[in-house]
């Protein structure tokens, strides 16, 4: 396959925009922004100049500020890494998911939960999402009696640990390796996952 060209004189076209990595960009900046801000305080302007688009590009990917909070407000993608271990370490592992995600892309995912707006459809919608696709799934991997409370034990000592380190900014938390952090909270969590312990 040969190279492309441009006759003397002229500019190459810019490239175009990859629109899966694109729809990604606007996800992640709506994500970012909304486990920061209310939901009514965002803006579609804002989410654009976060994510280095212009706003009708979301309103084409999108469609309207309903729709892209209606993705972002879906917790699974982020359940399907929170929950990737075996039971016997699923604790150690979320917290070290919770903390990766922190250092790596600036915001827990889980967080969005602290923001949800007390009244509304909006925050009914992220509530609801956050149980059956967080806490219930977490729930029905578990054995042993009380599995729905120990789910939400678990999962709220996650929200903890990500309020303590992305919006408190606990300089020792913040400090620590991620390793030394999940072996000494992982068992807290843990504890919860696993009967009898």
């Amino acid at each position: 396959m040969t190279g492309m060209t441009t006759p003397a004189g002229r500019e190459a076209a810019p490239a175009r925009r990859d629109a899966e990595a694109t729809r990604a960009d606007i996800l992640k900046a709506a994500r970012h922004l909304l486990a920061r801000h209310a939901h009514a305080d965002i803006t579609l302007r804002a989410v654009a100049e976060r994510a280095g688009v212009s706003p009708p590009l979301i309103l084409k990917y999108f469609g309207n500020k309903d729709a892209l909070f209606a993705r972002v407000m879906s917790f699974d993608t982020d359940a399907d890494a929170l929950l990737d271990a075996p039971l016997h370490d699923l604790g150690r592992h979320m917290v070290r998911h919770v903390l990766s995600s922190q250092r790596d892309r600036g915001a827990d995912p889980l967080l969005r939960i602290a923001f949800a707006p007390l009244h509304g459809d909006h925050g009914d919608v992220l509530r609801a999402n956050f149980r059956a696709q967080v806490t219930e799934r977490l729930a029905a991997r578990l054995t042993g009696p009380d599995a729905g409370l120990r789910a939400e034990l678990a999962v709220a000592a996650l929200v903890g640990l990500g309020v303590m380190y992305g919006i408190a900014r606990g300089p020792h938390l913040r400090e620590t390796a991620a390793d030394t952090v999940a072996d000494r909270y992982g068992p807290a969590v843990q504890a919860q996952l696993t009967p009898g312990r």
